[in-house]
């Protein structure tokens, strides 16, 4: 009886460790497809089934499908984003509102020249960290302090193209620790990027950034007034004038939570004091986008960029925020103290 008994505990503890080990692999497995680790194709092979399932479905023509993978090719060939998710001169059109505007707002501070990308059919569902680092780089493109660092990137990149960017920023020594998570390949894969990949990306190119990371609530019902604080900071230092709109020359700021990242172009001060960031989310597609170009007085087209302290309420938050260029002994410093200390990834 003892020798049956402890065989069956035996077979019992076997099947649980079998059904315990095929659980974690289903769950690596959907892991892995849900961050774009699966080796199912990139932006490319997205982008022809995208628009093959759009022809299948008569929404789109064949002549039309075959002009778009054309022009797709050549974007790619090229390394250049083909500018059709682009929406530009939404800043200025801010301005010109923000000058109008005679209710509740105190002083509002923006960034300049930011351009607004978003998801196109080649990146649907994991683009959004890769749009986000073309409207920052957009607006660097446009301030002559960074003309020397990105010299060689004078055209926003494709995707693919940011990818291997990345990569180079990984084979110069870069966050070891997160290039491991994937492997040490972006290219060629549905991979989704957050902070730290950002902050390795514009580091590699001799641009100055830092990390902020916003790890816990620090107000009441699960919000980050510091983080809004933070924002305030950073745009008001050195522009501190009694204007009412300031267009700063300050680049915008990458913000990343969990699944999902967006781009800080600007805050609002109320008469009240309260905060409000304006936010431009590469989720937002340009037709949407389109509508702050016109001139609305009651300013209700500003609900796709406006968030206040009481919007943002995910556990966590981190910025990736710009202030300047490095020389080349200061990149070696952080390419040096970014391998030998380890980043929590935050996807």
């Amino acid at each position: 009886d003892l020798e049956l008994a402890q065989w069956l505990q035996t077979e019992e503890d076997n099947r649980q460790r079998s059904e315990e080990a095929k659980r974690e692999r289903e769950e690596f497995k959907k892991l892995q497809r849900q961050y774009g680790l699966d080796n199912s194709g990139g932006y490319k092979q997205q982008f022809l089934k995208s628009m093959e399932k759009e022809v299948d479905r008569g929404k789109m023509q064949p002549f039309e499908y075959h002009k778009r993978k054309a022009d797709m090719m050549e974007s790619l060939a090229f390394g250049i984003d083909d500018g059709k998710t682009k929406t530009s001169g939404v800043i200025e059109a801010l301005c010109k509102y923000y000058e109008n505007e005679n209710k509740d707002v105190r002083h509002v501070w923006l960034s300049t020249g930011v351009d607004h990308f978003h998801s196109s059919l080649g990146d649907r569902g994991w683009g959004c960290g890769y749009r986000n680092f073309q409207m920052l780089l957009s607006s660097l493109l446009q301030n002559s302090s960074y003309n020397d660092c990105l010299r060689d990137s004078m055209l926003i990149p494709s995707i693919p193209k940011i990818q291997s960017m990345i990569e180079d920023a990984w084979r110069e020594g870069f966050d070891p620790h997160g290039a491991s998570h994937f492997n040490n390949r972006l290219h060629g894969s549905k991979a989704w990027i957050g902070a730290c990949e950002i902050y390795s990306l514009l580091t590699s190119l001799r641009i100055k950034c830092q990390i902020i990371d916003f790890h816990k609530p620090t107000g009441p019902l699960g919000t980050h007034p510091r983080l809004f604080e933070w924002v305030l900071r950073y745009y008001s230092t050195d522009n501190e004038g009694g204007a009412k709109v300031v267009c700063t020359s300050k680049p915008p700021i990458y913000l990343q939570h969990q699944g999902h990242s967006r781009t800080i172009v600007g805050i609002e001060e109320k008469k009240n004091k309260t905060l409000c960031l304006l936010l431009f989310d590469p989720g937002c597609p340009s037709q949407e986008m389109q509508k702050l170009l016109k001139q609305n007085s009651d300013g209700t087209s500003l609900r796709l960029l406006r968030k206040f302290v009481g919007s943002l309420k995910e556990k966590q938050y981190q910025i990736v925020a710009v202030d300047g260029i490095l020389s080349l002994e200061e990149k070696a410093a952080r390419c040096h103290a970014s391998r030998v200390l380890t980043s929590e990834k935050i996807p």
